[in-house]
């Protein structure tokens, strides 16, 4: 019961509980608001995957119904008819989540200081599209297909392709990679683009969240967000040092270009930058000299200057003092942290925080079997799941127990 009550404490739903019982008027209060929100909670909380298995656990646990305030198990009916209610505030949900976001952002200051953003795919209940068009409470009539794509290279040099397809919807989030909780998020149909939602993310940040945006130094993304006005964006209109993996978009063979305004310099679609001898024709890779904000440039050194190497053609080589590689030359290769140093990987290693919170929805909100229907439920239960999420890391920074903030299953002692 830990879990719950760190949970109920600390959730910030005492507006939506206010606008709840005054709606309701003076109707029948048999299962009152509060009683039926936190029973809800519970559910979350303790995994289970349908309302009726949530009614078999109130059935046979008096202290749950005690800790929810119900005196009684509610029927099907009521909570069809509560879950109808909070589908239509949405909003206030939304709202709920950025006040736990802003309180843990007061209670840890590097909170949002590196963001990670990725999509995580979640099935329908419904198997396919249904031909009956006509809305009746059961059919999915907004799910789509969507497909994902995974590449890699192995140890060997050889790669490898995985793709996942599904019918059903994606839950776009952006978290911070360094506690690993949620700052923003969106629900849409399988289909959705990523890059697309990718935009959105910021514009939500920036509405909702724009001190934390003020904040953010790193966003770390893999190869679906590769395009070149999102990393723009974020280094243009918010200062944050995008690193994300490129896709292999250069055609027919095509490795190398001539870097514009020389001669013996090239880049391969992976930002390395390298200068060829003018005396032998050797081909050298340049070494990293940072990142100059003033100017938009990431300096290269001369390899033979950087790593002490002999080079017959150094007197006459035009780029013996380095050359500075403005980002304008292919704002989506060329980035404030240089793609092939060991910053960027070092950066880029952060980005599995977010599937490490998609393994938790997964785990321990029972994302993995469910039985959602409908992007308006789909949307709701994943609100949920994350408020839920903030207000248990909440609490345990609150009571002092920071090292267990990422702990879902386990109580706290």
């Amino acid at each position: 019961m830990e879990r719950l009550r760190l949970v109920l404490e600390h959730l910030p739903d005492e507006a939506l509980m206010a606008h709840l019982e005054k709606s309701r008027g003076h109707g029948r209060d048999d299962y009152p608001v509060r009683a039926m929100w936190n029973s809800m909670l519970a559910g979350i909380v303790f995994q289970h995957p349908s309302i009726e298995s949530l009614r078999r656990e109130l059935s046979r646990n008096g202290q749950l119904r005690s800790i929810c305030g119900l005196r009684a198990v509610p029927s099907a009916a009521a909570y069809t008819r509560f879950l109808r209610s909070l589908m239509e505030h949405g909003s206030w949900i939304e709202s709920m989540f950025d006040e736990l976001v802003k309180a843990l952002s007061e209670e840890l200051p590097d909170f949002g200081r590196r963001l990670a953003m990725d999509s995580k795919a979640i099935a329908s209940w419904a198997s396919r599209p249904s031909k009956e068009k006509k809305e009746d409470g059961r059919r999915d009539l907004d799910a789509a297909y969507g497909v994902k794509t995974y590449r890699g290279t192995r140890e060997d040099g050889s790669t490898w392709e995985k793709v996942v397809r599904w019918f059903g919807y994606k839950l776009h989030l952006v978290v911070d990679a360094q506690h690993e909780l949620p700052v923003a998020y969106t629900v849409t149909k399988g289909s959705r683009s990523d890059v697309k939602e990718g935009h959105v993310l910021l514009d939500e940040l920036e509405k909702r969240q724009p001190e934390m945006l003020k904040k953010a130094e790193v966003l770390t993304a893999d190869r679906g967000y590769d395009d070149s006005k999102l990393l723009s964006r974020c280094w243009d209109e918010y200062g944050i040092k995008p690193v994300i993996d490129t896709r292999r978009l250069w055609k027919d063979g095509e490795q190398t270009r001539l870097l514009p305004g020389h001669t013996n310099v090239v880049y391969d679609e992976g930002g390395a930058v390298y200068c060829y001898c003018p005396e032998t024709g050797a081909r050298q890779q340049m070494s990293n000299g940072g990142f100059e904000k003033d100017r938009g440039t990431l300096k290269k050194v001369c390899p033979a200057k950087a790593y002490g190497i002999t080079c017959q053609g150094r007197e006459q080589c035009p780029v013996a003092g380095g050359v500075r590689v403005a980002l304008a030359v292919d704002r989506r290769i060329f980035t404030p942290i240089a793609r092939e140093s060991y910053k960027w990987a070092k950066e880029y290693r952060y980005r599995t925080a977010v599937e490490r919170v998609n393994s938790r929805l997964d785990v321990s909100f029972g994302f993995e079997r469910h039985t959602i229907r409908g992007l308006a439920k789909m949307r709701l239960r994943c609100g949920l799941a994350l408020c839920v999420m903030l207000a248990m890391a909440l609490g345990r920074v609150r009571e002092k127990q920071q090292e267990r903030m990422r702990s879902l299953v386990r109580s706290v002692s």
